[in-house]
């Protein structure tokens, strides 16, 4: 779930930063260019009323013609709707090279809706340096590949800096573990004035979002495959470990605050206000805080997720129609390769996006690995405009930490478990038990349409 601070429209403010830094070829590199004339239609254009980043997806289009004249790029606005697809489809109406969230590849993979292009790829100039679970992401399990990603984000742990130093604690050693979270909410609670050491979620989905991120960082499923079907698997001993430790911090230690049943914008500006000490959030926070919370890039730490097994993940890739003819395939892979996944245009990109004011240097999305990560790194502590020591502990952990897709179904599924959430932090008696049996059970029927 990518509520309000991951939302595409933020994501379109963002595209110029290191948050969307891509891939692939320089002029000397072999590309898998299509060797004959042909119109490639295409989605991901940003909407007019996003001027300037319409305008700068316009001129990669007339760069990119530019560079490969046989290649006419005619683009559409939009992105994925799961809603729509399937008339799209059936219509003939889908774009040859369609957007996807990290959460489609797998259902469109299974109904074959997709084509598979990976006799394709071995001369895509960066595939070897694309995180392998990334690429995993639009593969089948005998190893074919669908599409490529082209960004991604993950849950860790967002602190105040600013908070931890006047607690007594080092903002340059942050928690580790969830005993570590509880520990410095607890110290941090102590300072007074409103402050809250750890704050969390319990409303409009976001409550079942971040039980969902506990459960992982536990080792912990909130679903899982159970054959040809999903089961709820989250009324377990880790259910019940992330329901006892939200009702200690919450009555026990009382470093949560009284305020309960939060959501998203709650938070958000709870830590722009300097009234939170820590919460769950992925990198992109980071400049909500900044630019709509009146926060300051200074005050704000980025840390793994506490325990380090897994975490709640996603982004972004490009996906082909099933049916192209070889040369819009060759062509589509193209344009992926030098609009997103292109290091060698990160200096590029990152100068544009410094002088826009946009942020530089964010630890996310980074989908690389080797020379192409080293790239990209390079040319963000060049260009960074954000304090980017700030962010270290997480970017030294990414690609060490699983990171683990939402469910299926998975606002349905959120809509559950957010009362098990209200419960446990808004009743001091609440019956963990009788909480997870019940939500199992309405997930278990939620579950059950998933083909």
């Amino acid at each position: 779930m990518k509520t309000g601070t991951t939302s595409k429209a933020l994501g379109l403010a963002l595209t110029a930063s290191i948050a969307l830094l891509s891939a692939a070829c320089s002029s000397k590199e072999k590309t898998p260019e299509a060797t004959g004339p042909v119109t490639l239609i295409v989605n991901g254009q940003p909407p007019a009323s996003a001027a300037e980043d319409r305008q700068n997806f316009d001129d990669d289009v007339k760069a990119f013609e530019t560079k490969y004249p046989n290649i006419n790029i005619e683009p559409r606005e939009g992105f994925m709707d799961p809603k729509t697809f399937p008339a799209k489809l059936a219509g003939g109406q889908l774009e040859d090279v369609f957007y996807v969230y990290f959460t489609d590849p797998a259902g469109l993979i299974a109904r074959r809706q997709v084509m598979d292009v990976s006799t394709y790829l071995k001369d895509y100039p960066t595939l070897a340096d694309i995180r392998p679970d990334l690429l995993k992401v639009f593969s089948d399990s005998a190893g074919k590949v669908y599409g490529v990603p082209t960004a991604n984000y993950s849950m860790g742990l967002l602190y105040n800096r600013k908070l931890f130093t006047q607690a007594g604690l080092d903002p340059n050693s942050p928690p580790k573990t969830w005993d570590d979270v509880r520990a410095a909410a607890k110290k941090i609670s102590t300072l007074g004035n409103g402050v809250v050491g750890y704050g969390d979620y319990s409303k409009s989905n976001t409550g079942g979002w971040h039980f969902t991120q506990w459960m992982y960082s536990l080792g912990g499923d909130v679903a899982a495959k159970d054959g040809d079907t999903w089961k709820a698997a989250f009324n377990n001993d880790q259910g019940k470990q992330v329901l006892q430790y939200l009702h200690d911090m919450r009555f026990t230690d009382n470093s949560m605050g009284s305020r309960q049943l939060l959501e998203w914008a709650d938070l958000l500006t709870m830590m722009g206000a300097g009234k939170l000490g820590m919460y769950l959030a992925a990198p992109d926070n980071v400049p909500l805080l900044v630019k709509q919370f009146k926060g300051t890039y200074a005050d704000y730490g980025l840390a793994p997720a506490p325990g380090g097994i897994a975490t709640l993940g996603g982004g972004e890739g490009y996906m082909f129609k099933p049916g192209l003819s070889e040369a819009k395939v060759r062509a589509g892979l193209t344009w992926i390769a030098w609009k997103y996944n292109n290091p060698d245009r990160s200096d590029e990109k990152n100068q544009k996006a410094k002088a826009a004011d946009s942020p530089v240097g964010l630890p996310e999305p980074m989908i690389w690995t080797g020379s192409s990560a080293q790239k990209v790194k390079d040319s963000a502590v060049k260009f960074a405009n954000v304090p980017v020591e700030n962010y270290q502990s997480f970017a030294q952990a990414a690609g060490t930490i699983q990171v683990k897709v939402e469910p299926p179904n998975a606002q349905q599924i959120y809509a559950v478990l957010d009362n098990v959430m209200q419960a446990v932090l808004t009743k001091q008696d609440a019956n963990f038990d009788a909480l997870l049996k019940s939500a199992e059970t309405q997930v278990n029927t939620i579950l059950a349409s998933v083909k």
